[in-house]
C-alpha cells in the first residue's frame, strides 16, 4: 500500500519508543516498533513511530533523512538544539529527534543521565508534534519507561492547547523490571513540573520518581505484551514494587501479547540459515543441523537431538535452572547451542562447561544475528525456562522454524505454547510450571522421549510452524483499543 492510500484514514497514532529496527536495536521492543506500527497501517491506521537520531544509526539511512523542522526545548535551566528529521521505510513514516549531545553516545542506554536524556526527548516528541504538518495523533503510543512521562508532560503542560487537548495515550510495559527510577528533585527541575498531579502516596518510591510510574498513573490505557504478564504484575512476585499501584489501575491494564514479522523470520527464505525450508520441505531443516555442527565444531550427527538456547546472560532468563541441572542435562545424549552474552557469572559457567564437554555443548558468548537464525533453523528443541517473561519472542521464533519450544509457563510463554499432549497429538511445545529445576529437566526428558518417536515428532513439528503467531491479530485487538480510547 503506497503513503497515498492513507489520505482518508480517520485514526492517526504516534508511536513512540526508545529504539525501532533496522535503525537501532537492542532488545524487543525494537521489533515491536518495527512490526506493530506496519500491521497497522496495514489496517488502515495512519501509524508513525518517532524515535532518538542515535550516532549509531548507519550511515545508509542517515543519508536518506530529510530534515522537518529545528527548534529549542528547555532543559531544566538551559535551552537544548533539537532537530526533527524523517524517512520511510517499509511504507512506515519515521520521525527522528536530533541532539548530539544527548544520542551522539556509543551506548543507547546506561549512561549516568538516562534521566536527563530521556526527559529531552519526551519533551521532543511533544513539541514535534507542531511540525508534523496534518499529521495531528488521536493517540500517542508511548513505550517502556524512556517515553514514560510523556502522558504526565501531556497532561499538565499541554492540557489547555487545542492542538493537544483530544489526544489519548496508551502506555506499554514491555518490562516492568525496568522502570527509570530517577532523583525526584533533579526530575522536577528538567522537566520543570511541581508534580502537583502526584498525591503523597505515588511520591513514595525510595524518595525517587519512577518514569514507569508515570506512564501508569497518567495514561489513558495501560497494555502489556501478554494477558498473563498484565496478571502476573498485578502481584507481588512479579509486580516490582508496582503491583499495589497496578492493581488499583487494574480497570485500564488490557494484556495484548507479541507477534512476530513473518516477512523477517520465515525458513523459507531466510537468507541468514544454510538451508531454506518449510513445512512442505522440513527434510531440509537437518541439513541446518549438520551444517551448524560442522561450523561450531561439534560431532555431526543427524539424529543427535539439539537443543538451542538464544539469551541474554540474565537470572530473568531462568538460568538458575540450566545451571542447577547442566551436570545431568549434559549425560544425556544432546548436543546444546548456546548464544548470548550478559551476566559474567553465567558466561563462565557455560564456557568451563564448554571446554570439559566439547561435544555436548557449544556457548557462543557474544550476541550474533545470523548465527541466531542458524540455531533457530538447525535446532530440534528452543529452551526458555524463565523465571518471568512479559512475552518473549524467542519461542515465537522456534516455532515458526519447527524448533520446539520447552518453557515455564510464565508471562507471553503460557500464552503462545500449548503443551503436548500424548493421547490427543495436540500442541506445540513442553512446559513446566513451578521455578524448579527438576521440573526443567523432567519437561526436556519428555521431548526427547517423544524426537525417538519420529512420527509423532513429525507431527508435533507441524503443529509448531504452523502456529499463528503474526502481529495480523494483535494489530487488530490494538486499533479496538485506539477506536475505544477516540471515542
Amino acid at each position: 500500500m503506497s503513503e497515498c492510500d492513507y489520505r482518508g484514514v480517520s485514526m492517526k497514532v504516534l508511536f513512540v519508543a526508545s529504539e525501532a529496527y533496522p535503525f537501532i536495536k537492542t532488545g524487543g521492543l525494537g521489533d515491536v516498533a518495527y512490526a506493530l506500527p506496519k500491521a497497522l497501517r496495514k489496517l488502515g491506521i495512519d501509524a508513525r513511530v518517532i524515535i532518538p537520531k542515535y550516532s549509531s544509526i548507519p550511515l545508509s539511512f542517515k543519508n536518506c533523512m530529510g530534515s522537518v523542522a529545528s527548534f529549542n526545548i528547555p532543559v531544566g535551566w538551559r535551552n537544548q538544539y533539537c532537530g526533527l528529521e524523517q524517512l520511510s521505510y517499509d511504507g512506515v513514516p519515521y520521525y527522528f529527534v536530533d541532539n548530539e549531545y544527548y544520542f551522539k553516545r556509543p551506548h543507547t542506554y546506561g549512561d549516568y543521565d538516562d534521566g536527563e536524556r530521556f526527559s529531552f526527548f519526551s519533551k521532543a516528541v511533544l513539541e514535534s508534534i507542531k511540525y508534523m504538518g496534518d499529521f495531528k495523533p488521536d493517540i500517542i503510543h508511548c513505550n517502556d519507561w524512556q517515553s514514560a512521562v510523556v502522558p504526565l508532560l501531556l497532561k499538565e503542560n499541554y492540557s489547555e492547547d487545542v492542538l493537544y487537548n483530544k489526544i489519548k495515550t496508551v502506555f506499554t510495559i514491555h518490562n516492568l523490571q525496568y522502570q527509570g527510577v530517577f532523583p525526584k528533585e533533579v526530575l522536577g527541575d528538567l522537566l520543570n513540573l511541581d508534580f502537583k498531579y502526584f498525591n503523597e502516596d505515588e511520591m513514595k518510591f525510595y524518595d525517587a520518581v519512577s518514569f514507569m510510574k508515570g506512564g501508569i498513573v497518567f495514561s489513558d490505557e495501560v497494555t502489556t505484551v501478554s494477558d498473563t504478564y498484565s496478571k502476573e504484575i498485578q502481584t507481588p512476585f512479579y509486580g516490582e514494587r508496582l503491583d499495589g499501584l497496578l492493581t488499583e489501575k487494574a480497570d485500564k491494564i488490557v494484556g495484548i501479547v507479541n507477534g512476530i514479522d513473518y516477512e523477517l523470520y520465515d525458513p523459507k527464505v531466510d537468507k541468514k540459515i544454510f538451508y531454506n525450508y518449510d513445512m512442505e520441505s522440513i527434510n531440509q531443516k537437518v541439513k541446518n543441523k549438520l551444517k551448524l555442527q560442522e561450523k561450531l565444531g561439534l560431532p555431526i550427527a543427524e539424529d543427535m537431538p539439539m537443543i538451542g538456547i538464544v539469551t541474554r546472560l540474565v537470572k530473568q532468563k531462568g538460568l538458575d535452572l540450566i545451571v542447577e541441572k547442566l551436570q545431568e542435562l549434559l549425560s544425556l545424549p544432546v548436543q546444546i547451542v548456546l548464544l548470548g552474552n550478559g551476566d559474567g557469572y553465567y558466561e563462565d559457567i557455560f564456557q568451563y562447561y564448554a571446554s570439559i564437554y566439547p561435544s555436548r555443548i557449544s556457548a557462543n558468548i557474544m550476541y550474533d544475528d545470523t548465527l541466531a537464525q542458524q540455531i533457530y533453523a538447525a535446532s530440534d528443541m528452543f529452551l526458555m525456562p524463565s523465571l518471568f517473561e512479559p512475552c518473549g519472542i524467542g519461542q515465537l521464533i522456534a516455532l515458526k522454524y519447527g524448533s520446539i519450544p520447552i518453557i515455564r509457563e510464565t508471562g507471553g510463554l503460557k500464552d503462545t505454547i500449548i503443551p503436548y499432549d500424548k493421547y490427543t497429538g495436540k500442541g506445540n511445545g513442553f512446559s513446566f510450571n513451578n521455578y524448579s529445576g527438576q521440573e526443567l529437566l523432567d519437561a526436556i526428558n519428555r521431548a526427547l522421549d517423544l524426537y525417538n518417536d519420529k512420527t509423532s515428532w513429525d507431527k508435533l513439528v507441524q503443529n509448531a510452524m504452523s502456529s499463528n503467531n503474526s502481529w495480523e491479530n494483535s494489530a487488530k485487538n490494538y486499533m479496538k483499543l485506539y477506536s475505544d480510547l477516540k471515542k
